[in-house]
């Protein structure tokens, strides 16, 4: 029985093809091989981890799973509750800030009104407008003249303290620069407070200074204190 040389040739191709696949199929089982050498399997399954966790278990390999309803509960107990705390605890805070700061500004003053330096205070009026010097003390190496404003007038009056003139007892003219004193003084105005600064190199064997301090830039009225005591 004589074979179709078609068929042969068609098994041929077969048995190449074959061999071919299995010689490529080791090849590439070969090399897989050697490229996962020290690559090792996890210790746990994700699939295990997710089983137990089904089966009740919190906690298993650092995952945990909650419960919808945990999470539910506690999502509507921090809109409910929790999340006003710390507004609240925000608000206590800046009260208490705010009295603190209130009571820290109001205690050098009931110092000063309950034990004054003797001879103070030493003022002086003109058309209605009071200039006080409350005290007078060495800090910082100046000395700190904490004096007082008011305007009890019907006009409002205003100030450029580059004008105001220092002199001690000896005639003298002292340099001196203020802080807090206000530029203007509305009519029926309330007490400003604020300090007069010299330093203490131009005080040395003074005694008492005075102040002189006119308007701006009317220069209708003019105070003047005297005899400010500042001896040490």
């Amino acid at each position: 029985m004589k074979l179709n040389s078609t068929v042969v040739l068609t098994l041929t191709l077969l048995a190449l093809m074959l061999g071919a696949g299995s010689v490529s199929a080791f090849l590439g089982f070969d090399i897989g091989s050697k490229a996962l050498k020290g690559v090792t399997s996890p210790d746990s399954r994700p699939t295990t981890k997710f089983a137990s966790a089904k089966r009740g278990n919190s906690q298993h390999g650092g995952l945990m799973l909650l419960k919808e309803e945990e999470i539910l509960k506690t999502v509507k107990a921090r809109i409910e509750g929790k999340s006003k705390v710390p507004k609240s605890e925000q608000e206590e805070e800046e009260t208490k800030t705010v009295s603190n700061k209130q009571k820290l500004e109001e205690k050098p003053q009931e110092q000063v009104e309950e034990k004054p330096q003797p001879g103070f205070p030493v003022s002086a009026e003109s058309e209605g407008v009071n200039l006080s010097v409350q005290s007078a003390r060495y800090s910082g190496g100046a000395l700190q003249l904490r004096v007082k404003m008011q305007n009890k007038g019907k006009n409002s009056v205003r100030f450029l303290y580059s004008f105001l003139d220092v002199s001690d007892d000896k005639g003298r003219t002292l340099s001196a620069s203020t802080d807090g004193l206000p530029s203007e003084l509305p009519n029926n105005s309330p007490t400003y407070t604020g300090t007069i600064s010299i330093p203490t190199a131009l005080l040395d064997d003074v005694k008492s200074i005075s102040l002189s301090l006119t308007d701006y830039p009317a220069q209708q009225l003019k105070l003047e204190v005297s005899d400010i005591p500042v001896g040490r």
